[in-house]
């Protein structure tokens, strides 16, 4: 018997896939892994101001949800559970990961013109590569634990998005280090979206190892549940990371102005509201 949502699940990946079934743009992220950073720093901002021309906006929802925003007005949310706020936006693209029910809905608005989960078929994963001209989506298929202590083969993803000359990931629900295929796929993130809880995703130490390995300019820690947490992992960023707490829950990123030294910021979690 098929579990409540399955059916829908499967149109969805369905819908996904064919979404994603189009000439496909060079990936700009794999063609300057070797290219250095920026130069200068980051701009705080709020969700609903404009977003300047050559720049992106991230801004932390909550859990591993952020909204990234185009100078254009594309809108989409990483790890989408359904809720985002009380804001009255529909976003443009929606990604989620299936290793926990925090991290993806089975009923996202069909309003959302695409709606694009992290896992395909068990064990075979899903490629996405979704052109929509001002940015670029595509996904790195990685591993996740199973509730019995197994492993599900390609069952979570590692997105990436391609917009104003900047390669973003997002690191996702995170269970093992990525190997040297997975890094090469990859390719040169200037900013990372990474969890940092140490426990349900990778211990801190390997979730460090990552992070220096991808030597991102831009860190942002996610998925953490408490402040013990987060400051343990900023104590382990220290010294190869500038640490920046804005006090906002928005910044505006481009590519002229990325920071000198790798620099981990620190978003506020804050759900999306029409008002301040």
């Amino acid at each position: 018997m098929r579990k409540p949502g399955s059916c829908l699940l499967a149109g969805l990946v369905m819908l996904a896939t064919a979404a994603a079934a189009q000439d496909r743009r060079p990936s700009h992220c794999i063609a300057i892994a070797d290219a250095a950073p920026g130069l200068q720093y980051l701009h705080q901002a709020a969700w609903r101001d404009p977003v300047p021309e050559y720049a992106v906006r991230l801004s932390y929802i909550a859990h591993a949800s952020f909204l990234l925003q185009t100078s254009g007005g594309l809108n989409v949310v990483t790890d989408f559970t359904g809720f985002i706020g009380t804001a009255d936006m529909v976003p443009d693209v929606v990604t989620m990961n299936h290793a926990h029910e925090t991290h993806w809905t089975a009923f996202p608005d069909p309003a959302i013109p695409y709606a694009l989960p992290g896992w395909g078929a068990f064990g075979e994963g899903i490629d996405h590569h979704l052109d929509l001209g001002e940015i670029l989506v595509r996904n790195v298929s990685t591993d996740i634990r199973s509730r019995f202590g197994g492993v599900e083969d390609n069952g979570n993803s590692i997105f990436v998005f391609e917009v104003a000359g900047l390669c973003i990931g997002h690191l996702g629900h995170l269970h093992h280090v990525p190997n040297d295929e997975q890094f090469a796929a990859l390719g040169r993130l200037d900013v990372v979206m990474a969890p940092v809880d140490g426990g349900l995703t990778l211990p801190l130490p390997e979730m460090i190892a990552v992070l220096q390995r991808l030597k991102s300019s831009v860190v942002i820690p996610m998925h953490w549940f408490s402040g013990f947490a987060l400051d343990a992992f900023l104590i382990g960023m220290a010294e190869d990371f500038t640490i920046s707490r804005p006090g906002t829950s928005s910044i505006d990123l481009s590519l002229r102005d990325l920071p000198n030294r790798p620099t981990v910021v620190v978003l506020r979690p804050q759900y999306l509201t029409d008002v301040d």
